[in-house]
C-alpha cells in the first residue's frame, strides 16, 4: 500500500490549538492511528490556508512527535470537520470540488426543515417521522389542536440549543425553554388563554423554526432517551452503521443532548432495561434499517455526504422515529458511554473512505 496525504479540514479555533494539544472533543491521535491503517498521512488545514490557484496549502503535520506547519500541495482528498455558514467559504469548497478535489462532508450543516422535506417524500421513511411543520403562530396553534406535547426547534440549531417544549398539563399549556442556552437555565411558564408567550413569538420572528409532534419516548430510569446512531461510509464506499449509544435526558430538562446535561449509555443496556417485553436484537435491527434508509435517501441530495450522526427515538412499543440529522457528529458520546472501541471506529471509517476515494 502506498502512502498518501489526506486533509482534515478544521475550524480556525480548533486548528489554532493543535500545537498545544487543545482540539476540544476532536481526537487527532485517533486520526493518526486510523490513517496509518490505510496508508494515509493526515494533514490538518484551515480553509483560509488553501490557495487553490497555486494548488498549495499550509497544514500541520506530525513530525518527530510534534505538529509542524508546512507548505505542501493540496491533498486530493479532504475530510471536512469544520462548519462554514458564510457564502464565501461555501463558494471556496465548491471551487475545490470543481477543480477535482474530493472534499467529503464538504457541506455538513443542513436545515432541519430541508431534511424532513427530503425524507417525507420516501414512503418507507415517512411513517417514522413525527408530524412536523414550519413554525408560525398559526401552525403552532393548529398543532395544539391535535397534540398535547410539541417541540419547537430552530431549523439551524445544534446540540439542543434553542429548543422549546409546549405541553398540555392539566387545564393549562406550559412552555419550557432555556433563556441562555445553558443546561442549568430552564424555565417553565404557563400560557394565558392559549396565547403564545412573547419569548416564543420573539424567537419565531428572529429565525426559522420547526414545530414537531413530540413522540412519547421510551424511558430509562424514569428519563426519556433517544439513540445517537453513527452511519458512515468506509472502505467499500457503502453506508454502514458504525455504532449507537443512548442519550438520556437529565432531571432538569426534556433535552437528551449530552452537551445539555444528558447522559450517554450503551444502547443495548438501555434498550434491554427500558423495553423488557421486546427482543433487543429486533429493536436494534429496526433502528439500523431506519438509519441506513435515511442515509441512502439523503445521499441523493447531499454531494459527498459520508458521515451522519442520526438521532432516533423509540416509542414504548419499540417503534423507531427519526428525530434529526447531524452532519458533523461530535463522536465523543461513544467515549462517555464507555464505548471506546466504537469511538475510535468512528475515526477509522472516514480514513477508510478516504482510501476508497483514492482508489483503494
Amino acid at each position: 500500500m502506498w502512502f498518501s496525504y489526506v486533509g482534515i479540514l478544521l475550524n480556525a479555533d480548533m486548528h489554532r490549538g493543535i500545537p498545544r494539544g487543545r482540539t476540544g472533543q476532536e481526537s487527532l491521535a485517533n486520526y493518526e492511528e486510523a490513517a496509518r491503517v490505510y496508508g494515509l498521512i493526515p494533514c490538518y488545514i484551515r480553509l483560509q490556508d488553501i490557495d487553490a490557484s497555486r494548488g498549495e496549502c499550509t497544514a500541520y503535520l506530525l513530525r518527530n512527535n510534534a505538529y509542524t506547519l508546512v507548505r505542501m500541495p493540496i491533498p486530493q482528498v479532504i475530510h471536512n470537520r469544520a462548519i462554514y455558514l458564510d457564502a464565501a467559504s461555501q463558494a471556496k469548497i465548491n471551487s475545490l470540488l470543481g477543480q477535482g478535489y474530493m472534499v467529503f462532508n464538504g457541506f455538513n450543516r443542513y436545515g432541519k426543515d430541508e431534511i424532513h422535506q427530503l425524507l417525507r417524500q420516501d414512503p418507507n421513511l415517512s411513517a417514522h417521522l413525527p408530524d412536523t411543520k414550519n413554525a408560525t403562530s398559526l401552525s403552532i396553534t393548529e398543532m395544539m389542536q391535535h397534540y398535547n406535547d410539541l417541540v419547537i426547534k430552530p431549523c439551524a440549531g445544534s446540540i439542543g440549543r434553542g429548543i422549546l417544549r409546549l405541553q398540555h398539563v392539566g387545564p393549562s399549556w406550559m412552555l419550557t425553554y432555556s433563556s441562555s442556552g445553558k443546561s442549568n437555565d430552564w424555565k417553565t411558564v404557563a400560557l394565558r388563554r392559549k396565547k403564545l408567550p412573547p419569548v416564543l413569538c420573539s424567537r419565531l420572528r428572529r429565525i426559522p423554526h420547526l414545530v414537531q409532534e413530540r413522540i412519547a419516548l421510551a424511558e430509562f430510569k424514569g428519563r426519556p432517551y433517544d439513540l445517537r446512531v453513527s452511519v458512515q461510509r468506509g472502505l467499500s464506499g457503502q453506508w454502514k452503521v458504525t455504532g449507537m449509544y443512548a442519550k438520556a435526558a437529565s432531571s432538569r430538562t426534556f433535552v437528551s443532548n449530552v452537551a445539555q446535561g444528558g447522559k450517554a449509555f450503551p444502547a443495548e443496556t438501555v434498550i434491554s432495561e427500558s423495553l423488557p417485553h421486546l427482543n433487543p436484537a429486533t429493536v436494534t435491527a429496526n433502528v439500523r434499517k431506519l438509519a441506513l434508509g435515511v442515509a441512502k435517501r439523503l445521499e441523493r441530495h447531499l454531494p459527498y455526504a459520508s458521515d451522519f450522526g442520526l438521532d432516533i427515538g423509540l416509542s414504548a412499543e419499540g417503534t423507531p422515529y427519526f428525530i434529526e440529522c447531524n452532519g458533523r457528529d461530535q463522536r465523543y458520546g461513544f467515549r462517555k458511554a464507555g464505548l471506546d472501541g466504537i469511538w475510535k471506529e468512528t475515526y477509522r471509517q472516514p480514513m477508510a473512505y478516504a482510501r476508497h476515494l483514492l482508489g483503494g
